[in-house]
């Protein structure tokens, strides 16, 4: 038996040796750079199927490119010291099954308030400068099983408070890659400047108002605000658990459902998730179609979309509608929504205490910060955490009007009253989504981010009603200032909001590879 187990042992060993000659091997035929810009998932596991390069390869070559790049946007605040250890098993996996899984050796960027294990989950902020998680987050097991590779976590508006700008006292404050002096808005920044500088593949953002699509629509990304219920939040910092969704900021519509695909799920810890049972889908790249446009029916929500509009911002709009329409959509212009503003009203509510001292509890686990008073004592040096922090410690419940429970997106009577509001408008006209900008006004200036901050769309409707709304690149205007267009959709209608969001984005073809410059340059 003894004798057994040594020649097993053996054997692996030599098949262990085998596989790394033959891994190591394609790194030495690897003369040419390997192009990132604009590089897909589809595009690396061809790649790794032909042998041109592997997953060692690519996250050398990520490295570097932060190396090259982070400087300048200040997006990346920690790379992942055992991603190229990641990178080599999955590389000796390759060699032995020559099967990929869904994202084999696909290097991510995380924001860095989702627990990732080794590495520190610090939501920007001293009080959390030394947590680093014992256990991933639901959502990082599942990319892990995916195959995908965590390269390195990302910048962030500190305990992502702020939509206006990404600054946190731990990570500094994150630039636009379009346009140097413009913020790429928040609280997701890093993840949106480091995807749109093509220094990863794919990133995870979180949005409780606006931070997956704000920062995605002025990094020129798509950016998925999935309905709340389809992805698990666990391990999470929360800002506002019952608005809260995390979803995929990515530089294609492909790229960011392959790794929306993947997140979907049923999680015990994160009970809104039940509701999604028997309303997804196994297969979301189905609707990866170019043609999803055509017989599609638009609602133009004028309501929202002609509110302060920037000419800009007004003219790449109607722009977007004629595209719609030559790609065979029915526009229905405009559409609107009896008692908007009253249903649009009071539905926001302060439970950042409740729910960041119950993460606190659950993952921190340290005597010395449990409270939200422990979090005010360590300190800020972020002028808008530390408004916030106090604003919190001082202020809980419903904002504004009314005083009904603040509830979840599927209890909550205000905000399930709002939901069928937009959703009853929306089957009177038979419509398959409404569409806006996503920010009625270009990016601010960071030296203006507070000035200049408005017409961001984001926050009026889907972080109440729970409805998904996906952002698309919509052009470029002066100063190399991208916008987005957003389609929002029913409950758990992914599949429709992928088909019209992929038909308009191929034939569109809006994004671009940012040539950094800032106002000295233009």
């Amino acid at each position: 038996m003894f004798v057994k187990s040594l020649i097993v042992t053996f054997n692996f060993i030599l098949s262990v040796v085998f596989f790394s000659s033959c891994v190591s091997s394609s790194q030495e035929s690897t003369d040419k750079p390997i192009p990132l810009d604009e590089l897909t998932i589809a595009e690396i596991h061809q790649a790794y199927t032909q042998g041109i390069y592997n997953s060692q390869d690519l996250v050398d070559a990520y490295i570097k490119a932060i190396e090259e790049k982070n400087g300048s946007i200040n997006a990346i605040t920690i790379v992942n010291p055992e991603a190229m250890a990641i990178a080599e098993f999955l590389d000796l996996e390759y060699a032995r099954t020559k099967k990929l899984r869904p994202l084999h050796g696909i290097p991510i960027i995380v924001k860095d308030n989702i627990n990732t294990v080794g590495l520190p989950t610090t939501a920007g902020a001293s009080a959390l400068k030394d947590i680093i998680p014992e256990q991933n987050a639901f959502i990082i097991d599942r990319f892990v099983d995916a195959g995908a590779i965590v390269l390195a976590k990302s910048n962030m508006a500190e305990w992502a408070f702020s939509p206006m700008h990404t600054t946190s006292t731990l990570g500094g404050t994150t630039r636009n890659p379009y346009n140097l002096d413009f913020v790429p808005a928040g609280s997701s920044g890093g993840t949106a400047a480091a995807i749109a500088s093509n220094i990863g593949v794919g990133g995870l953002g979180t949005d409780t108002g606006n931070s997956i699509r704000g920062p995605s629509s002025h990094c020129a990304l798509v950016g998925f605000r999935t309905t709340i219920g389809l992805i698990s939040r666990e391990g999470i910092v929360p800002l506002f658990l019952r608005n809260d969704v995390v979803g995929p900021m990515c530089r294609t519509v492909e790229d960011a459902t392959r790794m929306m695909e993947v997140m979907v799920g049923i999680d015990t810890l994160d009970q809104v998730t039940f509701n999604s049972k028997d309303r997804t889908s196994e297969n979301y790249i189905q609707y990866l179609q170019k043609d999803g446009l055509k017989g599609a029916r638009i609602g133009v929500f004028r309501q929202v979309s002609d509110i302060e509009i920037d000419e800009e911002v007004k003219h790449l709009f109607e722009q977007a509608l004629a595209d719609m329409d030559a790609l065979g959509a029915k526009i229905i212009d405009p559409v609107w929504v009896p008692d908007f503003e009253s249903l649009s009203e009071g539905n926001w509510c302060s439970v950042f205490r409740k729910d960041v001292e119950k993460f606190l509890q659950d993952y921190v686990k340290n005597d010395s910060i449990q409270t939200l008073e422990d979090i005010i004592r360590i300190g800020t040096s972020a002028p808008i955490s530390k408004q916030r922090l106090e604003a919190y410690a001082s202020k809980e419940g419903r904002w504004g009007k009314g005083d009904s429970a603040c509830l979840d997106a599927y209890h909550d009577e205000k905000r399930i009253a709002f939901r069928m509001a937009i959703e009853s408008m929306m089957d009177s006209l038979k419509l398959d989504a409404i569409v806006y900008p996503s920010w009625n006004q270009k990016p601010a200036r960071i030296a203006y981010f507070e000035e200049q901050y408005g017409g961001d769309n984001n926050q009026i409707i889907s972080p109440h009603t729970g409805q998904p709304a996906f952002t698309v690149p919509m052009g470029m205007s002066a100063g190399n200032l991208p916008a987005g267009l957003q389609f929002l959709g029913r409950m758990y209608d992914e599949p429709t909001l992928i088909k019209l969001s992929y038909a308009y984005e191929q034939g569109t073809k809006h994004r671009k590879t940012p040539v950094p410059q800032s106002l000295a340059q233009q």
